[in-house]
């Protein structure tokens, strides 16, 4: 049930993710990060195999950094995709990674830039995309309401109708989300959209024992 959307907008790529982490009928935790910075101005969304989404996305970020290392100069979002893509394909002949990313960045002389890559290792440039079961109700719902050149403001708006659908309309939906966002500034968290905050919860040594008189 992982969901996993981003845009475009004036100036700016965002991308929104669940932040369940799920195996079968047991949900382990609401806060798992599902978005990883890759470098200072690019964003690498991903949906999956617990394992193959954290293995892989780790290893593209090191080899982003190990690039920048040697050479002095990062690479583009467009390079950075491409050897995404590269490195799903070449896993698909041998073991392939159960993994879909969404690729968010921006570039000095393009602009942002969102880029969407599938375990098979199909690479679009798309202006939204999306993942997971989620993708049926925010596909649709950017749609309807998305248009080239959004204002964050509106972008935001518009995430949160997503969400929205999502919450009301999957039968088992995430209740938290996180909102990343990159622009010439760089990339880093925008907000979180949450229904289970477990920090409020009170752990499980605050319960009394029986036979505890509480005031």
């Amino acid at each position: 049930m992982e969901c996993v959307f981003g845009l475009v907008g004036d100036g700016f790529a965002l991308v929104v993710a669940d932040t369940s982490a799920v195996n079968s009928i047991l949900v382990h935790k609401t806060d798992e990060d599902k978005v990883m910075l890759l470098d200072s101005h690019k964003l690498l969304g991903a949906s999956g195999e617990a394992g193959d989404r954290v293995q892989f996305t780790e290893y593209i970020q090191k080899n982003v950094h190990l690039y920048q290392f040697r050479n002095g100069i990062p690479l583009t979002t467009s390079a950075t995709a491409n050897f995404t893509r590269g490195e799903l394909a070449t896993a698909l002949r041998k073991r392939p990674y159960s993994v879909n990313v969404l690729l968010a960045g921006y570039d000095k002389d393009i602009g942002p830039s969102l880029y969407y890559i599938d375990y098979l290792a199909t690479l679009h440039k798309v202006e939204k995309g999306a993942f997971g079961y989620g993708s049926f109700f925010s596909l649709s719902t950017m749609d309807r309401h998305y248009h080239s050149g959004m204002s964050l403001e509106a972008a935001i708006i518009l995430v949160d109708q997503c969400i929205k659908e999502i919450r009301s309309r999957l039968v088992i939906s995430p209740p938290n989300f996180i909102i990343k966002i990159v622009d010439k500034d760089g990339a880093r968290e925008c907000a979180w959209r949450e229904t289970i905050n477990e920090a409020e919860v009170a752990p499980a040594e605050a319960i009394p024992e029986a036979g505890t008189v509480t005031a």
